[in-house]
């Protein structure tokens, strides 16, 4: 009996040390030793820029389809698939955003990684648009060994669209929430697109003058629905057109406005960008109604950055929505709906356009850029990079390596934030409401539009990271009593990193901006 119950002890130590040593290897630092302490401004006088934009398609390959008899988007027991290359199994394209078990049936638009590459002569930077709900930072640190070194990419960008309808690029959107949803083919691929797509833009560049502009009016509001209190909306596009200074040609266009890009909801089971893919469409192409063409495109490559979505700003499923070009009003989740979303943002930018400033000189191009650690004390996230699932990859015991960056690029600022920032954050509005969890004032203030110079500015959400929402500590609510004394939980926290990440980003975002300056 001793003997037996000394090796049950042994099997249990060996397995606790299994067990640990599987955890550690998963919670590993995927690129030890990497770090970004960038400071580039050049006290010059003024120069002349060249701009070189490409795209590259990223779009999953859809094998098999499936039959959603229940119509609910999950693939559940008893449904049956298509097995259309006849391998005998089911290859999924899992679909990442609203839940798991949600397998694509094929394609409605490319999704796209699309650049623009901006060199003053001295720096050469590479700002990259990916349709993706997310993209981890050590993915964009895998991309950013694999730039080759002749193209003098001095800082790299990769920010995501933040779309609900394309291919789970993190983890925990495959067919349940303890099997990862990426397929490591596809990722291989895609990050070989994404280096292709920014060597193509090196080749494509072109001496060029920028025509900014903006549309500050509010008007955008009434596409965008704040579901958390303190109702504090988003508003803002901004537009950059970029011209061939000597052909005067469009070389492309750059649109960043701040609103979720999941106007098709949870029950699309075709791979798009969303609304973005029709206000990109509409810039270049133009808008065309039975052949007759009501809105003249641009021309060029047209790249969308999502901006400030935490809050959260969507076209929830609630908001109707009018499209003014056909006289329609959409209630439901639908494509019409995101198209009459992405036409009516693209009005608004070419009509920013007309009273626009052109450019032909500028100041070097400025940046600042470093690393910074965030703890992850998020459970779900916790237990998901233990077991695999996200690699999200630690330094130290969970805390997460990110990154946060400035930009200044002509007269415009960017703002680099590697998650879904809450708008009060940057524009004002934290508040200290009952029910909080934490018995504190606003720590995120003063805003951090006050930071920013110059008459332009982008706020590039999701970039070079996923950290989730970052939600002011004032504002965090795990337990009851409930926020403003509200009947149900607030939604936010459980895809955070935690209650510290606001205070540390907004400490860390500051810091770059007031450097930068």
């Amino acid at each position: 009996m001793k003997k037996l119950l000394q090796w049950a002890l042994i099997v249990a130590a060996l397995l606790i040390i299994i067990i640990l040593i599987f955890v550690v290897y998963n919670n590993r630092d995927r690129h030890p030793g990497y770090k970004v302490d960038l400071s580039i401004n050049h006290s010059v006088d003024q120069v002349n820029y060249k701009v070189g934009f490409a795209k590259k398609p990223v779009t999953p390959t859809i094998a098999d389809t499936w039959n959603d008899t229940n119509g609910n988007a999950r693939f559940d027991e008893g449904e049956t698939y298509n097995d259309l290359n006849n391998n005998g199994k089911f290859d999924a394209v899992w679909i990442a955003g609203f839940h798991n078990n949600r397998p694509a049936n094929g394609v409605h638009d490319d999704v796209w990684a699309r650049t623009v590459v901006v060199d003053d002569g001295t720096t050469r930077i590479a700002l990259v648009s990916l349709d993706a709900i997310g993209f981890m930072h050590s993915d964009v640190i895998d991309i950013r060994k694999a730039i080759p070194a002749d193209l003098n990419i001095d800082y790299t960008l990769i920010s995501s669209t933040h779309t609900h309808e394309s291919n789970d690029l993190v983890g925990i959107w495959g067919p349940s929430m303890f099997k990862s949803g990426v397929d490591s083919e596809h990722m291989k691929w895609l990050k070989e697109q994404v280096v292709n797509s920014i060597e193509e833009a090196c080749t494509r560049l072109r001496p060029a003058k920028l025509v900014l502009g903006q549309d500050l009016s509010g008007q955008d509001s009434i596409l965008i629905k704040d579901t958390r209190k303190p109702i504090v909306k988003a508003t803002g596009i901004q537009i950059m057109e970029v011209l061939d200074a000597e052909q005067d040609t469009t070389l492309g266009s750059i649109v960043n406005w701040s609103n979720h890009p999941e106007a098709l909801w949870s029950k699309n089971l075709l791979i798009s960008s969303d609304y973005p893919h029709y206000i990109r469409d509409a810039l270049e192409q133009g808008i065309s109604i039975q052949g007759d063409t009501l809105v003249k495109g641009l021309g060029g490559t047209s790249v969308f950055f999502s901006g400030v979505i935490g809050g959260l700003m969507a076209p929830h499923s609630s908001l109707s929505i009018y499209d003014s070009l056909r006289n329609e009003e959409y209630t439901e989740p639908s494509f019409e709906k995101a198209r009459a979303i992405g036409e009516q943002v693209a009005i608004w930018s070419l009509k920013a356009l007309e009273n626009a400033d052109t450019l032909t000189r500028f100041d070097p191009l400025r940046l600042q850029a470093k690393t910074v650690f965030v703890p992850v004390k998020n459970t779900i996230f916790r237990i998901a990079s233990s077991i695999g699932l996200l690699h999200r990859g630690m330094t130290g015991w969970f805390k997460a390596t990110s990154e946060v960056a400035g930009l200044r690029i002509g007269p415009s600022t960017w703002l680099s934030i590697p998650g879904e920032l809450y708008p009060e954050i940057v524009f004002g509005g934290v508040e200290s409401p009952p029910g909080q969890d934490f018995d504190i004032e606003p720590i995120e203030t003063p805003p951090l539009q006050d930071f920013m110079t110059g008459d332009y500015h982008y706020y590039i959400g999701l970039s070079n990271d996923l950290v989730g929402y970052i939600i002011p500590k004032s504002e965090w609510d795990e337990k009851e009593p409930w926020l403003y004394h509200d009947n149900n939980s607030p939604y936010g926290e459980e895809n955070s990193l935690g209650p510290e990440t606001a205070p540390i980003l907004y400490k860390e975002l500051k810091e770059v901006l007031l450097k930068l300056n």
